[in-house]
This record gives structure tokens, C-alpha cells and sequence, in this order.
């Protein structure tokens, strides 16, 4: 959205979110700095990201990265149950 030309504020929108996208990607990079994602990982995150959906585990040759974005999500969400964005 940001490279789109969105900016986010807040007053942005008419609801009110947890979090906005900058708080998820600030979240992702601090784990691949930690070595806790890989580059692989932060590369199914934006790609299926600007699809906006998940990569489904039934087709083949989505598998393996249906396995990375599980395990980035495990990670992330771990973060962001922290810093209270999500229950």
C-alpha cells in the first residue's frame, strides 16, 4: 500500500486497527535480524502478501512456501501477541 502512495496516520480510515502495516513489516525485519526468519521467508511474506492470500498447501508447487509462511506467522504472531496487536 505504502508504495502505492498510501500514508498512514492516525486518522487514517474510519476503523480503528490494532496495528498498522508498518508495525507488521518493523515486526519482520527485527526477526530476520535475529536470524529467526530467513530471507526466504520475508520473500513469501511480500509475495503472497500482494496477493492478498496465504500460499494454499493442496497445489505442489505451493507447499513449500505455505511451509515458510507458517513459520514466519508462528514467529510474528509471537511478537505481536507482545506488544498487544494481537490475542
Amino acid at each position: 500500500m505504502r508504495r502505492d502512495g498510501a500514508r498512514f496516520g492516525s486518522s487514517s480510515g474510519q476503523i480503528r486497527r490494532p496495528c498498522d502495516p508498518d508495525d507488521l513489516y518493523r515486526a519482520a525485519m527485527a526477526l530476520a535480524r535475529r536470524g529467526l526468519i530467513g530471507s526466504q521467508h520475508l520473500v513469501v511474506l511480500g509475495t503472497y502478501g500482494l496477493h492478498e492470500r496465504p500460499p494454499d498447501p493442496r497445489c505442489l508447487n505451493e507447499q513449500n512456501a505455505f511451509q515458510l509462511w507458517d513459520e514466519a506467522l508462528d514467529r510474528l504472531t509471537t511478537v505481536l501477541r507482545q506488544k498487544g496487536i494481537v490475542e
